[in-house]
């Protein structure tokens, strides 16, 4: 086999190579993206979570009602919808979810975080 021969043989093999590490280049930034919007918005559903239960413990002493009413409002503010609101004594939890859109799959993802906000103790803890 000569060196003409063998030159002719692998033609656009330096093609399909670049092809191929640039597919891989891509899917590997979308993954990346993907796996930062996720971490993004789980931040975001648990700041949301943590400002809704404190403004519903807030609002404990006008009624379970308005507990809930003032956590549902700062969830919304804050990008994110109430799952569910309880309130047990002076305490009360809260847990909301995140709606992301993935560029990926399905297309939907619901990310939930959940808190509790009550009075302080006597050492400062609940």
């Amino acid at each position: 086999m000569g060196v003409g021969r063998w030159w002719r043989s692998d033609r656009g093999a330096g093609t399909l190579w670049v092809v191929a590490f640039m597919a891989l280049i891509w899917v590997g930034g979308v993954v990346a993206m993907e796996v930062g919007g996720v971490r993004a918005a789980r931040h975001r559903g648990d700041a949301a979570a943590d400002l809704a239960a404190l403004a519903g413990a807030a609002r404990v002493p006008d009624g379970s009602a308005a507990a809930c009413g003032a956590a549902r409002e700062i969830a919304r503010r804050s990008g994110a919808r109430m799952a569910r609101c309880a309130v047990r004594g002076e305490i009360v939890e809260v847990s909301v979810t995140v709606a992301l859109r993935a560029p990926v799959g399905d297309g939907a993802v619901r990310i939930e975080s959940r808190a509790r906000a009550g009075p302080a103790g006597r050492d400062g803890v609940t």
